[in-house]
């Protein structure tokens, strides 16, 4: 049997940088970094920032959720909040900001998913859905698909994962607004190393979005985001959304357990001779396919399956404020060197550069305690 292996180059953020143009901007205060975000099935527009983060538990918290919706960007709540806990925020981020457009209620393809989400829909204070599975490919998943837009008619549905163009299409044939791409790319997702299944991020979305945008749906970039940077090139490879876990996982907001250690540093007292120690914060970052996600919602993983998820511990980096004025900053930046106003602009004015390397090796810029 032969077997059909697609030799086209496979490429990553790391992989290619933007090429710098001539530019009228004068500054990058000059850069509109929010647009009107149209979706296909209800006709709604918001006024919004290509950003969301994660339905990961340690991602899409409640504090996140406010903090993204000062920046009029979004956040894609963990689907394991208890319909009361979600309805119980809904209220209250009306009353604080006036709407919810910027936060997706996240579901799966379990019963008990269908019924929280109906419970918290039915309540009318956010129309928005994440529906998400690791595997968009098996069958059940269209079919569940179908069955929320019947259910939910008015409202967004970002639906996914997957990788390639045809079943990006197929997801807004029926009924999704927004198609997530993005297979093993996350920092805590071991299925590539696990299944052997996955592909780069960057030219997952150069592949995928002319089939979203030929249905009239949209796009969503998912994984892969270690800087601003890659939150640009995937803007500018056409991402309508680019959503970020690891990112956001070491902040104030995000949900992971806050850890202390305690830990030896160089020097020395020189009034004892003892090694000097100093307190450094983590925060607990988990993907929702380990072992400790199984154990924590599902009572333990099943013997049919493997762990396709990594536990660690990412350094705390405080406030989350700091970590979007990095990629609004970053994104101004880049646009100001393609002389692109728009994000519209910049997604037609990018042209890429492949490259072997893109940083100097000696710099640890990026890099915060």
């Amino acid at each position: 049997m032969t077997k059909i292996i697609h030799d086209e180059e496979q490429l990553d953020f790391p992989d290619v940088m933007i090429m710098p143009k001539p530019s009228t901007i004068e500054s990058r205060a000059d850069a509109q970094i929010v647009l009107p975000i149209k979706f296909k099935w209800t006709g709604r527009v918001i006024e919004g920032n290509p950003a969301i983060a994660s339905n990961m538990d340690c991602t899409g918290t409640f504090k996140m959720a406010k903090e993204l919706q000062k920046h009029q960007m979004f956040c894609a709540l963990s689907k394991h909040y208890e319909a009361a806990e979600v309805i119980q925020f809904l209220k209250t981020n009306l009353d604080e900001f006036g709407t919810n457009d910027y936060v997706f209620v996240s579901t799966g393809l379990r019963e008990h998913d269908f019924d929280n989400l109906k419970q918290i829909m039915k309540t009318g204070l956010c129309k928005n859905i994440r529906l998400d599975a690791p595997n968009g490919y098996i069958s059940g998943f269209v079919q569940h698909l179908r069955r929320i837009r019947h259910a939910f008619p008015d409202a967004v549905i970002m639906a996914g994962n997957v990788v390639t163009p045809e079943k990006t299409a197929e997801f807004i044939k029926n009924g999704a607004d927004v198609a997530v791409v993005g297979i093993g790319g996350g920092s805590q997702c071991s299925t590539r190393a696990m299944t052997g299944i996955g592909r780069p991020q960057f030219s997952t979305i150069l592949d995928t979005v002319d089939a979203a945008h030929a249905e009239e749906g949209l796009l969503c970039s998912d994984g892969g985001i270690t800087t601003p940077a890659d939150y640009a090139k995937a803007i500018a490879a056409g991402a309508d959304f680019v959503m970020m876990g690891g990112y956001f996982a070491g902040c104030s907001e995000a949900g992971g357990q806050l850890v202390r250690k305690l830990i030896e540093t160089p020097e020395m007292d020189l009034t004892t001779g003892n090694p000097v120690y100093q307190v450094k914060k983590y925060r607990l970052f988990y993907g929702m396919s380990s072992e400790y996600a199984q154990k924590k919602h599902y009572k333990g993983m099943q013997k049919y399956r493997a762990s396709e998820g990594v536990v660690s511990l990412v350094p705390y980096t405080g406030p989350v404020a700091r970590k979007l004025q990095e990629l609004e900053g970053g994104l101004r930046s880049a646009m100001t060197y393609t002389d692109s106003r728009t994000i519209a602009q910049f997604r037609n004015n990018t042209e890429f550069y492949k490259v072997r390397h893109q940083l100097n090796r000696n710099s640890k810029a990026i890099e915060r305690e």
